[in-house]
């Protein structure tokens, strides 16, 4: 990187330095090369809450660099900005059911300690989950909108407490005291039921129904099985008498059945090929959503229950659908439509006559849409013959006669997945000339229950393995560099860097590890109090540091790290709650000491990834810089 001395360097970013502008076209690469910021400038939205007269929707961006409450017309036009916060995230979660009211949720400096807030319509703010070190989340509305309900931590840092809120005046009850490391998985709208989830392993667990009515009851398993069955609450039916779960007890994928609360019985509500990953329903239930996690894509359908005809939205461009909300009248609905190659933008529609308006243009005008790059679904065989599924991403100037270097790209997790999608940062590596391969290693999430626990107590060796045929795959290709290959990855993908480069030092030629495990000891030991209620199902795919020290050390890359033998850049948040500092501070002193370049990039003011838009373009730019100097994205004189 620019002004930084290579291998002795540790850069602390406060704040974005300037950065050029693009560069215009070349006479050999027609595609101008666009800088990180000119990426991120690209406004990131997320929500969709109705307003009370339904003219209004709650988002948030973070098209001041940090993430604050917006007000979106219905009818279109300019947003109108609700928060004004300059460090803070700040993600909007509901409009109030009766007035301008909203609640909002911000955690401090990316610790994931999130507390609930209430932006009253004075433009005060009040904290509704006060605590230093206590973590709160939104349960949902009551069905009459007088209460609102709150899981938080606060009694307990280990579980969290179920409480009603009045929504006039906010005055609160305890409705369940959470002793058992229950996960809460919803409550009806009748307040009466409320679902919850027993994990065992990573491979089983139950949900059982409580019953407010009769408090001291205990809760009733309604997922008796045999074996390893997965199963997660889904939602309940808006009249609260079926209850709507997912489990992988029959068959490869995740299904969703339902559970009718006064009968008892099961009936399966939908089936596929692939995973059903989320279902919802509207106001009354007029309608139904369902999304099914189709080959890294994301296939969306909307059926009117009562005569079962799908709703249809003509005239859309090809792209995933996703947050599909409609307003309490069932009239107007909203929903965000992207692609590889176009960020999620806010459209909206009146149902009654089907026309969907695209509310927001979220792509950076400087950027010609024609110069981003959609991936292509691809699969490669793995040392043991597995079929390794993945999204291939081809620089636009890339040819046989051009061969560009190219970057494993490695998912978070682990159980994670790559999927089609924008992202800037892949967008940037792209358009800089790198061809990448974003792998979906066994034991990746939306390809069947076998294929996600093949890597289960494996870690650093069958994924890895996934990873080294994975440039075996690129090095097939004729348009790749095959002496220029590197890998890439954030969080469970960072630990696959560094595993990839001390256990396998001579199949990449350099690694990005952005926070990721090097020590699974430490990890093992010191995940976040609120985490509790997993920490079985995390021992039984990771291993249980007690029992397992030996298998753990030897798969971790710090006690390995005199093996690196080529460039590394580590980048992390000084808060993250998940991967401590100290990983990557270790990393880092470790290979330097044996003289082998690498760069450290540290963010003070974030946690387990990066909210702000400044520091993710100041780390964009950190993995393009990093790689031009040790992989070059410009192709061999010919």
């Amino acid at each position: 990187m620019k002004n930084i001395r290579i291998g002795t360097a540790v850069i602390t970013i406060g704040m974005a330095f300037a950065i050029p502008s693009c560069t215009g076209p070349t006479a050999t690469d027609p595609i101008p090369r666009y800088d990180a910021r000119t990426f991120f400038e690209t406004t990131a939205i997320t929500g969709a809450s109705f307003s009370h007269d339904e003219e209004r929707i709650l988002i948030s961006t973070d098209a001041t660099g940090v993430f604050n409450a917006y007000s979106q017309p219905f009818d279109g036009g300019l947003p109108h900005q609700l928060t004004r916060s300059e460090s803070e995230a700040i993600f909007a979660i509901s409009w109030f059911p009766n007035d301008d009211r909203f609640l909002y949720t911000a955690d401090q400096g990316g610790n994931e300690l999130n507390h609930l807030y209430v932006h009253e319509n004075d433009g005060s703010v009040r904290d509704l989950t006060p605590g230093d070190q206590s973590k709160a989340m939104f349960g949902g509305w009551s069905g009459d909108r007088d209460s609102f309900w709150v899981l938080t931590n606060e009694r307990d840092p280990r579980f969290f407490d179920l409480y009603r809120y009045q929504t006039d005046g906010y005055e609160r009850e305890l409705v369940m005291r959470n002793e058992e490391g229950w996960m809460l998985g919803g409550v009806s709208r009748d307040g009466r039921w409320v679902a919850l989830t027993k994990p065992r392993t990573n491979a089983d667990s139950d949900i059982y129904m409580w019953d407010a009515q009769t408090p001291d009851n205990a809760p009733v398993h309604i997922t008796p099985h045999e074996g390893n069955v997965q199963h997660s609450s889904v939602t309940f039916s808006p009249d609260s008498t079926r209850f709507y779960y997912a489990t992988d007890g029959r068959g490869e994928f995740r299904q969703v059945w339902s559970y009718d609360l006064e009968t008892q019985a099961h009936a399966a509500v939908v089936e596929a090929d692939w995973d059903v990953v989320f279902l919802s329903f509207s106001e009354t239930g007029r309608y139904r959503v369902t999304g099914i996690n189709q080959d890294a894509r994301t296939l969306v359908t909307i059926l009117e229950t009562e005569t079962g005809k799908e709703l249809q939205i003509p005239g859309l461009p090809p792209g995933n659908i996703s947050r599909v909300g409609f307003s309490r009248s069932e009239s107007r609905m909203a929903f965000y439509l992207s692609s590889d190659a176009s960020p999620p933008n806010l459209h909206v529609l009146e149902v009654d006559d089907l026309q969907a308006r695209q509310l927001t243009d979220s792509l950076n005008p400087v950027i010609a849409a024609e110069h981003l790059v959609e991936s292509e679904v691809v699969r490669y065989q793995s040392y043991d013959g597995l079929e390794i599924p993945a999204l291939l991403y081809k620089p636009k100037s890339a040819s046989g006669s051009r061969p560009v270097p190219a970057l494993v790209w490695v998912h978070g997790g682990p159980g994670g997945q790559s999927r089609k999608g924008y992202s800037p940062t892949l967008q940037h590596l792209v358009n800089h000339g790198y061809a990448v391969l974003a792998v979906n290693n066994r034991g990746s999430s939306g390809y069947g229950k076998t294929f996600y626990h093949m890597d289960d107590r494996k870690h650093g060796d069958v994924d890895l393995k996934d990873c080294v045929w994975a440039r075996r795959f690129l090095e097939s290709l004729e348009w790749v560099d095959s002496s220029r290959v590197g890998i890439i990855g954030g969080s469970y993908g960072g630990y696959m860097v560094a595993a990839a480069l001390a256990f396998e030092p001579d199949v990449f030629d350099v690694g990005i590890n952005i926070f990721g495990v090097t020590n699974w000891l430490r990890t093992l030991k010191s995940i976040p109090p609120w985490w509790e209620a997993q920490k079985e199902s995390l021992y039984a795919e990771m291993g249980d540091p007690a029992i397992d020290e030996e298998r753990l050390q030897a798969i971790s890359p710090l006690f390995h790290a005199s093996n690196i033998a080529k460039p590394l850049l580590v980048v992390q948040g000084a808060n993250d709650p998940r991967v401590l500092q100290v990983e990557s501070d270790e990393l880092v002193e470790a290979v330097r000491n044996t003289g082998v370049p690498v760069e450290y990039v540290l963010f003070p003011d974030e946690g387990h990834g990066f909210r702000k838009k400044a520091n993710r373009i100041v780390a964009s730019n950190a993995y393009v810089e990093f790689l031009d100097l040790h992989l070059g994205a410009e192709p061999p004189a010919q």
